[in-house]
This record gives structure tokens, C-alpha cells and sequence, in this order.
């Protein structure tokens, strides 16, 4: 049930008071109605959800309501009633799978982090390699780190006896290393001249070690450059792959999240002294709202079904079949003359009682999206994958042919055309006209679903032989 508080959030000023027991008036949790009516309606002997469906089958197609809206539909049951066992084996076998598609999204938003990582350092790794193939001021830094990553990498540093300091330690080449990562060829093919040309000065033995040393790392550099750029294109494939599966798993899991939530008791009704375990007994809440649109304001029929059974369950040979309800229903009609906002704001706010599984899992994979940074999003991007509508217009390329002083009095026409808008941004007053009209509406309103829901009441009343006038 909405609080005060709740009603005044969302919009609704005056909160329903009514004598929900002898001479005990209480806030109900409902906006004030236009008018209300409530029907008791009880027999052990037939089954109660005939009402249900004879209100919804004369709303539809007697009175016409063409938008009819479930509310709420929450039920508990005793603990030791078979309805309860029915129900509960039934919530097992979907929280069940619940449980499985939840763990499989958890462990892929965890590689989601990794490949994620692993696209970051290939980034940080192939800028080396396509600085040094420019002729950028960075070019010979990031030629000289390719080398010192070759030196460390592939050999071992001053650990192998034949790598670049090895051999300046162990054969005394003590000016190879300086040689080595001062002298930069482009390509493997150009290793000799570069080396005679730059390094002439040399040994012949000096020169010999340098040329090999060179085309190694060159060979090494070319080879590994395109191995990187295809790994990168196929984690990048691969992330936007697992990122569609992350989605899949999340819209396959949504359906049992919401079965859960549904065959979940209602909790406050199973403290009530309505329900004792030892009986065959369960309490349903139903609430529907019914609308009609007008032109201001439109007619909504807000109906709140408590039932009280005594469920029995029905058996087949082949297998077991659904419960009868048995027992007493009150219905509750209350009339509204609502705008399209206050209908929505209506239906939030019954949304906002509720436990809703489906944002907590929503909200936890997009917190994990977050807190990757925007590398994920422009890494999907890259891919192919559309993140949001594309907003940008293509620019005129004709524009840069004009003569510039054209450009003066576009720019005052822009200005012009800004002024103008502010100006019809500005909210018009309502004039007391308005403000008559809208309450000439809502008063209209008010009688026309009066009339309405009197018909529903009366003839309710009279199609299962109650007392009326």
C-alpha cells in the first residue's frame, strides 16, 4: 500500500479516506475518487473468479474501455496447503535457471574485463610500431623501444651470451649496443647499405654482428607487426561477439526473473489472520485500471480485487492441474478523471512497490559496462556495433565555395533564428479561460465515469442476484 508521502512524490494532493471497518476511517493508499463503491461477494459453493472476468468482459465490451491495465497481481498462501507446494516447486524450477543464466552473465562480464585489457595493451604495443614506420619527431624513440621490447624478449638480455650486451660483455663488442640502437633501416633490404654507409668507420667483424643483428629485429619487427594487427582484429570481433552474448543471456533471463517475481508470496498477507497454515487457504490482490480517453481528461476506473479462497486442486490421470478458487472476493470501484501524466505517474508509482529483479540485474551489468570507461564503448564502435542513434548531419561541401560575405548575414539570420526559439521555449501562462476549461473537463469527466461505473456496480448486482434499486 502507497504511503502519504508516496501519493504526494508522484503528483496526487489528496490522499483517500474511508471506513474500511465499522467507524474506523483509515488512508486506504489510494488519490481521492470521485466516487467509490464496494461489493462483498462470497460463496463456498461456486467459484470467485467468475467476478473477475465478468467485470473485465463488461469493462471491454459494455462500457467500453478500450485500455485496460493489471496493476498489481500478488497472492500468498498457507505454508501447508497444496496450492503453496504447487507454487513453491514451480518458483524452484525457475530460480533454478534463474541461477545458471545469472553465474554464465557473471563470469563473462569478468572476461569482459580481460579483453577489455588485452585491446588496451595491443593499442599501447602497435603505437610503438606504427610511430616508428612514420617519419614523426617520435619515429626514433619508438624505433629504439621496438628494440630494447626485441632485446629483452626474444633475447633474453644480458643473460644469453649472444644477445646485444652479451656479446659486449663476453666478446668485448663494448660499441655494438650504442650501434645497434642508433642505426635505423626501414627495411630488411636496406640493412647493408644503411650499416656501410652510416657505420663505414667500423671493423669489418663490428659490422658483420650489427647487420645480422639488425636484420633479425627487422625480420622480428615485420612479422610480429602483422601477427598483432590480425589479433587485434579478431579480439576486437571476438569482443563485440561476447558482448552480444552478454545481451542474449540478459534478455533470456528476464522472462524467469519475472515469473519469480510473480510467484513470489506477498509476505504482509501471510501475517494476517486470514491465512493459518493449517488450513487450506490463500489471499490474492488483483488491481486493474481501466481508461477511456476524452480531451482533457480521461475516464479511469480503478478496481481492487482482495480475494480469500479456499483453493482445491484439481487431478487428472495424467497429470496435475491448476486450482480452483473457492471462497469470498471484495471489489473495490473507485472513479478518477486523470490526464495522461497523472495515469503514468499512477502506474510508477505502483511500479515502485515492487521488488524489481529486473533492474538489479540491469543495473549491475551496465555498473560493470561503466566502469570500463569509454575504451568499451569505442571499442564496440570500431567493431561495428551501434551505440545510440546517430545524430550528425553530413556538412554541405559547397559551403567552403560561397562568398565569405554571405557568411555575415547567415550569421544573422542564425542569431535571429535563436532569439526566436528562446522566445518559444518560454511556457505560456495559462490564462483563467484555461483554467476554467480544465475544470469544466474534469467535472464532465468525473460525471460521465460516474455514470459508468454505476452501471458496472448495478448490474453486477443484479446478473448475480444481490439486493438493488
Amino acid at each position: 500500500m502507497a504511503t502519504e508521502a508516496d501519493l504526494i512524490k508522484f503528483g496526487f494532493k489528496e490522499v483517500e479516506i474511508a471506513e474500511e471497518t465499522r467507524e474506523q476511517y483509515v488512508k486506504t493508499g489510494f488519490p481521492k475518487p470521485a466516487r467509490r463503491y464496494r461489493l462483498h461477494y462470497e460463496g463456498y459453493g461456486i467459484s470467485i473468479e467468475e467476478p473477475y472476468f465478468w467485470i473485465l468482459h463488461y469493462l471491454r465490451y459494455y462500457s467500453g474501455f478500450p485500455q485496460i491495465y493489471n496493476i498489481t497481481d500478488i497472492f500468498a498462501a498457507a505454508e501447508n496447503s497444496a496450492f503453496f507446494g504447487a507454487s513453491q516447486q514451480r518458483l524452484g524450477l525457475q530460480q533454478d535457471k534463474a541461477s545458471q543464466f545469472l553465474a554464465t552473465i557473471g563470469k563473462m562480464v569478468r572476461e569482459l574485463f580481460q579483453l577489455v585489457r588485452e585491446l588496451r595493451i595491443l593499442d599501447e604495443r602497435l603505437s610503438y610500431y606504427y610511430d616508428s614506420c612514420t617519419d614523426s619527431k617520435s619515429s626514433e624513440s619508438a624505433e629504439i623501444t621496438l628494440k630494447g621490447i626485441w632485446v629483452d624478449l626474444v633475447e633474453q638480455g644480458a643473460k644469453n651470451p649472444a644477445s646485444v650486451y652479451g656479446m659486449a660483455r663476453e666478446v668485448q663488442f663494448t660499441t655494438l649496443p650504442d650501434l645497434f640502437f642508433s642505426t635505423h633501416p626501414k627495411k630488411q633490404e636496406d640493412v647493408d647499405e644503411v650499416v656501410e654507409r652510416e657505420r663505414g668507420a667500423f671493423n669489418r667483424k663490428v659490422r658483420e654482428v650489427l647487420k645480422r643483428k639488425l636484420r633479425t629485429f627487422l625480420a622480428w619487427k615485420e612479422h610480429t607487426f602483422e601477427e598483432m594487427k590480425n589479433r587485434r582484429v579478431f579480439t576486437l570481433k571476438f569482443l563485440r561477439q561476447h558482448y552480444e552474448v552478454i545481451r542474449m543471456y540478459i534478455h533470456w533471463v528476464k522472462p524467469y526473473l519475472r515469473n519469480i517475481q510473480r510467484l513470489q508470496l506477498d509476505q504482509s498477507k501471510t501475517e494476517t489472520p486470514d491465512l493459518l497454515v493449517a488450513f487450506e487457504s490463500s489471499m490474492i490482490e488483483v488491481e486493474l485500471l481501466a481508461k477511456k480517453p476524452g480531451k482533457l481528461h480521461n475516464q479511469c476506473l480503478v478496481m481492487h480485487y482482495l480475494f480469500r479462497t479456499r483453493p482445491e486442486m484439481s487431478y487428472s490421470q495424467e497429470y496435475q492441474r491448476g486450482p480452483l478458487h473457492l471462497g469470498r472476493v471484495e471489489i473495490d470501484f473507485r472513479a478518477y478523471a486523470w490526464t495522461d501524466a497523472e495515469i503514468e505517474n499512477y502506474r510508477k508509482m505502483r511500479e515502485q512497490e515492487d521488488f524489481q529483479l529486473l533492474g538489479v540485474v540491469d543495473t549491475s551489468v551496465k555498473a560493470a559496462m561503466e566502469s570500463l570507461g569509454d575504451e568499451l564503448m569505442r571499442y564496440l564502435k570500431e567493431a561495428g556495433e551501434e551505440m545510440g542513434a546517430k545524430t550528425e548531419k553530413k556538412e554541405d561541401k559547397k559551403q567552403s565555395l560561397l562568398n565569405p560575405y554571405t557568411s555575415i548575414f547567415k550569421g544573422f539570420s542564425e542569431l535571429f533564428k535563436a532569439t526566436k526559439a528562446k522566445a518559444e521555449q518560454k511556457p505560456k501562462k495559462e490564462t483563467k479561460t484555461d483554467v476554467m476549461k480544465k475544470i469544466l473537463d474534469r467535472r464532465s469527466t468525473e460525471g460521465s465515469i460516474k455514470r459508468a461505473m454505476w452501471a458496472i456496480y448495478h448490474h453486477f448486482k443484479k446478473h448475480h442476484a444481490m439486493l438493488n434499486w
